[in-house]
């Protein structure tokens, strides 16, 4: 048993970042103000794209994004029902419809076919994720989309510094959203960021957003409801500060992703990660192994317990959401989404941040080499 709890996620925070929060509370300005304004800025042109708005959370980014494009009540929405973010729930609370398609059985990401054949006369977006980092087949998306006529957005919630075909994620949609809840590389807490080159989106995002205190009289501005749902200056200045430590902080989890690799090949038959041929580069959000097709539902569930038992943080990396109670009232079941459904069943995310030891990596593979053969499937697994 590990002496300490080897954690999911433990952000990189350094005393750049404590004295950048410390100097915002040193001020009289907590709400959001220039430093989310400096966030705001630097992000978008990290990212490469015209508006960055920053909002509360990735989920009500999305929310936000959808509203923007004009999509509401009588609009269809279609999105993959596999993710650790679960950011399709976005899609109700903008008050359309979600309809799921499946996945692509290695990438784990929304599958161009499937969803081209889920398009009915109603279906106004689509949301694609670049999901645990590794990015979505952007090209045959964006083709879809537009001969479709429908808005294409970006779900970047668990991806940031990841590349295909040369472009960075939040490139590649209509609208691209960004998280800052842990376990992102760059975490603020709680927050995100929605990125377009849309000047009338960036607009509207803003009006949805909040107001400033001058904007409250004004008869234009105040046509839209705001959801009061921006970020706070103590939250953009550790954002910002992370922001300027990004490609450290992403060299970092590139180490600690090489002991895992190294480690893991004392698994039987192991595999490595699946990385697209047309992706230049991903930066996993989390560490996920993928149990063989010996295992089930039952035994990962199993092998997490007995992970739990030795002070071992993990967790199965997604709940499909179509499975879940509210879309299950909306008439899905299981059954529906075969692959999200075999992929999920054995998907185990293990801890992945920058302050693990090569110790603890050995530890955290070995212990869960031990549980696959104490649930009695041996050691056919594959990352």
């Amino acid at each position: 048993m590990s002496p300490t709890l080897i954690r999911l996620s433990d952000p990189d925070i350094t005393r750049d970042e404590l004295e950048a929060v410390s100097e915002v509370l040193q001020s009289p300005r907590l709400a959001g103000g220039p430093m989310v304004e400096a966030f705001e800025e630097a992000f978008a042109q990290y990212i490469g794209r015209k508006h960055a708005v920053a909002v509360a959370s990735g989920t009500v980014g999305l929310m936000l994004a959808l509203k923007a494009a004009g999509i509401g009540p009588g609009s269809e929405v279609i999105a993959s029902p596999y993710s650790w973010r679960e950011g399709a729930h976005a899609i109700p609370l903008a008050g359309a419809k979600p309809v799921f398609a499946d996945i692509d059985y290695w990438a784990g990401t929304l599958a161009p076919a499937k969803a081209e054949a889920a398009i009915t006369a109603d279906t106004r977006a689509l949301i694609a994720s670049n999901v645990n980092g590794h990015p979505a087949p952007w090209a045959e998306l964006k083709a879809l989309a537009k001969r479709s006529g429908l808005v294409l957005i970006e779900d970047s919630t668990e991806a940031i510094g990841s590349h295909y075909q040369g472009q960075a994620v939040g490139t590649f949609g209509d609208v691209a959203v960004f998280d800052f809840s842990e376990p992102s590389p760059l975490t603020c807490g709680e927050g995100g960021m929605v990125v377009t080159d849309d000047d009338e989106i960036a607009r509207l995002l803003r009006c949805l957003r909040g107001r400033k205190p001058d904007e409250r009289a004004s008869v234009v501005i105040s046509a839209t409801a705001p959801y009061q749902a921006g970020m706070s200056d103590l939250a953009a200045a550790l954002g910002l500060t992370q922001l300027k430590r990004i490609d450290t902080i992403l060299a970092k989890r590139k180490q600690t992703e090489a002991f895992y690799l190294d480690y893991a090949q004392s698994f039987e038959g192991i595999k490595p990660p699946y990385i697209a041929p047309e992706v230049d580069e991903v930066h996993w959000f989390l560490y996920v192994m993928h149990l063989g097709t010996r295992f089930t539902r039952s035994s990962r569930d199993a092998i997490l317990e007995d992970l739990k038992t030795e002070n071992i943080e993990a967790a199965a990396y997604a709940s499909p959401l179509h499975t879940q109670r509210y879309y299950f009232d909306q008439g899905y079941r299981r059954g529906n989404f075969f692959v999200t459904e075999k992929v999920a069943d054995r998907a185990i995310a293990l801890p992945f941040h920058t302050h693990l030891t090569e110790e603890q990596i050995a530890f955290v593979i070995g212990t869960t080499k031990d549980a696959s053969i104490n649930v009695g499937a041996g050691t056919a697994i594959y990352l």
